[in-house]
């Protein structure tokens, strides 16, 4: 026990202290960013990303994950906010969460093998756009003072890593905003800080019960916002997890995850906090900087609340030209350049997938629509592939009486128009053998196939013989299928 204990948290201190301090900065604008997306109060935000990162560091299934409020979260609050106001977010956040905890007890987190590579490419790469996107309202019609800043931060980022001894102490996005804080406070730089997106919070967050009557008339008005949070919020978590356990090379528990983003969106909605999830731009910059324990995510939610409400003149100074450089840094790591080498290589179906995915998200700012399009397009794909796989063989004997169909390969919805195609009803043979032993039959639409061929051959005055089902098929066959059964062409007919 203790040693697991020292192990999640206390086996890499100096570098998840140091990763908290970066993603702790890095939070604050985004934060504030994400509650003006929702039209809430910038505290809102704020108190969700130290509600969500502190409790999900105990309970979250991947440590070193970094979970906050999140653009896609917010953009799917607007309307509720706009209608109903404040409290019924609070309690859609809380129902949220409760529809997070049922997902992972129903262990739907085990969902994420049917997503497949070349989605999770995509995902990367269209939140890498959208990183990049966010930032450029940052670089437009300012003076170029913001320019320089950012040149100078991302030069920095860059090249504080190669400096002696220090370089791979420090984390140089720590490194970038201190600096360029520094800097713009001693030149007096006239340039868009932390302090100019909203007003920090001077006190910490309290108990808040959401004032909304119990009825299910308020269950019916946030229950469809409550369930679109809980699937983007989970979908990104888990994208999310996938790509921070490429990263460490160590497993995360997806379900436990489920569990654990439930719980801490229910946190969030009693201290006064909009739903969060997974940050992939966050838990990248905590990587890179060195966190990789639970300590990491701990720190970034408590130095959050802590700088914010106490130290919440400086940090109001930080100039977002620094923040911006960090993000840049991010969307630059984020962005799968191999996907782009690797075009002419990989087969078309998994570009068009990949390609695919980053257009939907890019284009209509959801996670969930990409995800959900480049996994239709992913099994439309596989099912089409697997189907051309089949192969029917016949051989006649010596008679010319009895011919034998050989069946190599999958049978199912899409090739099982193939399957029937490849029998020739109109011979006129006395027996036909249909020897299945080297083919499976996964669906209704197989067995269907199956008995279209058998009765169209015994209807040609043939005595049709069936043998070699495996054991699953064979159930299928006996439950589904009729050509064994009486009056099997009234039942085809029904069919």
């Amino acid at each position: 026990m203790l040693q697991t204990i020292k192990q999640n948290w206390f086996s890499n201190l100096r570098g998840d202290v140091l990763a908290g301090l970066v993603v702790a900065l890095a939070l604050i604008p985004e934060a504030i960013a994400f509650s003006i997306i929702a039209g809430v109060d910038p505290k809102v935000g704020l108190y969700a990303s130290f509600c969500i990162a502190v409790v999900i560091a105990f309970v979250g299934g991947r440590p070193g994950m970094i979970s906050a409020a999140t653009g896609a979260m917010a953009l799917l609050m607007i309307t509720l906010v706009k209608n109903h106001g404040l409290e019924y977010l609070l309690a859609a956040t809380l129902l949220c969460g409760v529809l997070q905890i049922l997902a992972g007890f129903l262990r739907l987190g085990e969902l994420m093998r049917f997503v497949s590579r070349s989605v999770v490419t995509g995902f990367v790469n269209a939140l890498a756009i959208l990183i990049f996107m966010a930032q450029l309202p940052e670089l437009t019609n300012v003076t170029w003072h913001v320019y320089a800043m950012t040149a100078a931060g991302l030069g920095i980022i860059y090249l504080f890593p190669y400096v002696p001894k220090l370089g791979k102490v420090i984390p140089s996005p720590l490194v970038c905003i201190l600096t360029l804080t520094a800097v713009a406070m001693v030149l007096g730089l006239d340039i868009r800080t932390v302090g100019d997106m909203g007003q920090l919070p001077d006190t910490l967050p309290v108990f808040l019960w959401p004032e909304v009557p119990l009825t299910f008339e308020t269950l019916a008005i946030i229950f469809p916002y409550s369930a679109a949070l809980a699937v983007v919020g989970l979908l990104e978590s888990m994208m999310t997890a996938t790509i921070v356990d490429d990263l460490t090379d160590t497993p995360s528990d997806k379900n436990r995850e489920c569990k654990g983003q439930g719980v801490a969106n229910i946190a969030a909605g009693l201290m006064g906090g909009m739903a969060g999830c997974a940050m992939i731009g966050q838990s990248i910059i905590n990587v890179k900087s060195g966190g990789r324990t639970r300590l990491s995510t701990f720190i970034a939610g408590a130095v959050l609340l802590l700088m914010v409400v106490f130290l919440s003149d400086w940090v109001g100074q930080i100039p977002m030209a620094a923040l911006v450089a960090v993000m840049i840094m991010v969307s630059i790591g984020t962005f799968s350049w191999d996907s782009l080498r690797n075009l002419r290589s990989y087969p078309l179906s998994t570009n068009i997938v990949m390609i695919a995915t980053v257009v939907v998200v890019v284009f209509t700012h959801n996670l969930a629509y990409g995800v959900l399009v480049g996994v239709l397009l992913a099994a439309l794909f596989f099912a089409n592939k697997i189907g051309h796989y089949l192969h029917v063989g016949s051989e006649l004997d010596a008679s010319g009486e009895h011919r034998t169909y050989r069946v190599t390969g999958q049978v199912f919805f899409s090739s099982a128009e193939k399957f029937v195609a490849a029998f020739d009803f109109r011979e006129a043979v006395r027996k036909v053998t249909i020897d299945l032993s080297r083919a499976h039959f996964w669906d209704i639409t197989a067995v269907a196939a199956l008995d279209k061929a058998v009765i169209k051959l015994r209807r040609e005055g043939a005595e049709v013989e069936v043998l070699g089902l495996n054991e699953a098929s064979a159930t299928l066959v006996d439950r589904f299928g009729v050509h064994d059964k009486p009056d099997a062409i009234d039942r085809l007919m029904d069919h």
